[in-house]
């Protein structure tokens, strides 16, 4: 093997580092934010379930808590999909992440409660290369600058 380095647009086509600047950070947004707007959507389908699920975790006013959640998981989710502010947006979705999987996930002897936890954290590290690399060329930021 050569001690050689090529660059990415030595080795790959021309069109390739272009694409990837430009449409990876937009799917990418699509993905983490399908999780966001989901959850909320299903929380608004049972809110009775979802209040009743965060008073038997013991957090203070679950029902406040529920219409945060909501907020929080379908603006946030609709933002990032859109690419609107999205470093703020993707912070505040790193932390409601890790938040949740603090709280609701940390029963690690309950293996679907491992796997959501980590989920989360997963979600957290996608998130945390949102806020450094912004939403990209394909995002209401990206049309503003």
């Amino acid at each position: 093997m050569s001690n050689q380095t090529y660059a990415a647009t030595e080795v790959l086509p021309s069109a390739l580092p272009s694409a990837l600047t430009t449409i990876v950070p937009a799917i990418g947004r699509a993905l983490i934010s399908t999780l966001f707007i989901l959850a909320g959507l299903s929380k608004l389908a049972a809110p009775a379930m979802t209040i009743g699920y965060i008073q038997s975790v013991g957090l203070p006013l679950p029902s406040i808590g529920f219409g945060l959640a909501v907020l929080v998981e379908l603006v946030g989710g609709i933002t990032l999909l859109l690419g609107y502010r999205t470093r703020i947006v993707a912070s505040v979705l790193f932390v409601f992440a890790l938040a949740t999987a603090a709280l609701f996930h940390h029963n690690f002897g309950d293996q679907d409660q491992f796997i959501h936890f980590f989920k989360n954290v997963a979600m957290a590290g996608g998130l945390l290369h949102v806020v450094a690399f912004g939403g990209g060329p394909l995002s209401l930021d990206g049309r503003r600058s």
